[in-house]
């Protein structure tokens, strides 16, 4: 009896195996048939792209270029499209703002060694900065860009007039506590690229996805509209968006080496004002950890939104809008 049983759960097991299997396989064939075009093909016609490092950063603009430099960095699965009603919006208030596409997403050039480390990261905002020939500029990060934003703020300090944090996922260490190492369970899976892709072409590129994952990251549900979903959705025609997306996730997930944006001592040494703007609903990075950010900062100020999740500019616009005009608007007077 009990081998009859175990028989039958071996043969379940190989079902679903098989069936997994199948699904992964079917969403990976999709996504080599709907990734066709170039980055420059659907690329919006108001952008352009600069040198930025060692790749071709996309960009869009709004506002003067004499007005003061705002330059925004977006999160996981976001593009500098997502920050168009931002962009106007700081625009019209006189300054100079830009969004650009961190790779390997959106319609930025992706780096042949896929090096997406915090550091390198930083290095190409820095390079947007020299391409910009600016000198100052207030820098605004959401979510996985925000360490990145951190990391360029460490690196050209002395070009950052302020420093604005949206719901940042920094993964920032106990003072005590040394830097994790890798997980080789999760590199093992790394590894074995036509699994890791299949999976991303599965959840993180799929089309069919973009709308749980966006809801899964607000708080409510019905701020993914579907002019917002269809935003995000823009890109994921782009040759390559798979793999490349598949190569950057390491970094979400299990770094090779420690950053400096994840170490509690470089915090203390900013000096330019820092602002972290919170939605109090957040269960990605929730709000105990803006609480922890700004007590670090010697210049750490805190601002909340009660009814916005992990992405306020999106959930609660308007009273997003507000707050980030009146805290750039105060940067610029000081």
């Amino acid at each position: 009896m009990l081998r009859r049983i175990l028989r039958g759960a071996g043969w379940l097991l190989c079902v679903l195996v098989l069936l997994v299997t199948v699904v992964l396989t079917a969403f990976r064939w999709q996504a080599e048939q709907r990734e066709i075009r170039t980055a420059a093909e659907v690329a919006p016609r108001g952008g352009r792209y600069v040198k930025a490092a060692d790749v071709d950063v996309f960009i869009q603009e709004a506002g003067p270029e004499s007005g003061p430099l705002v330059l925004f960095m977006h999160g996981t699965g976001a593009w500098s499209g997502t920050w168009r009603p931002t962009l106007d919006l700081l625009a019209r208030s006189g300054f100079r703002a830009v969004a650009l596409d961190l790779p390997p997403f959106g319609h930025s050039q992706r780096p042949l060694q896929a090096d997406y480390s915090k550091a390198r990261q930083a290095q190409r905002i820095v390079g947007v900065l020299d391409a910009l020939k600016a000198d100052k500029v207030i820098l605004v990060g959401h979510s996985f860009g925000g360490g990145p934003t951190v990391e360029a703020a460490l690196l050209a300090p002395q070009r950052v007039s302020a420093l604005i944090l949206v719901d940042a996922a920094l993964s920032i260490r106990e003072d005590d506590a040394p830097p994790q190492p890798p997980s080789a369970l999760l590199r093992g899976f790394f590894a074995v690229t036509p699994l890791r892709d299949s999976v991303v072409a599965t959840f993180l590129t799929n089309p069919l996805f973009t709308r749980h994952l966006l809801q899964a990251f607000v708080a409510d549900p019905a701020s993914a509209t579907d002019e917002r979903v269809a935003i995000y959705q823009q890109p994921l025609v782009i040759r390559g968006s798979t793999p490349a997306i598949g190569a950057w996730l390491p970094e979400l997930l299990s770094p090779a080496s420690a950053s400096r944006s994840e170490d509690p001592a470089a915090y203390r040494t900013l000096t330019m004002p820092v602002t972290a703007i919170w939605g109090a609903l957040d269960t990605i990075t929730p709000l105990a950890q803006g609480e922890r950010l700004v007590k670090l900062v010697p210049t750490g100020k805190l601002a909340v939104l009660p009814a916005a999740g992990h992405i306020p500019q999106i959930e609660q616009p308007e009273q997003f809008h507000r707050m980030l005009l009146q805290i750039v608007q105060g940067e610029i007077r000081k």
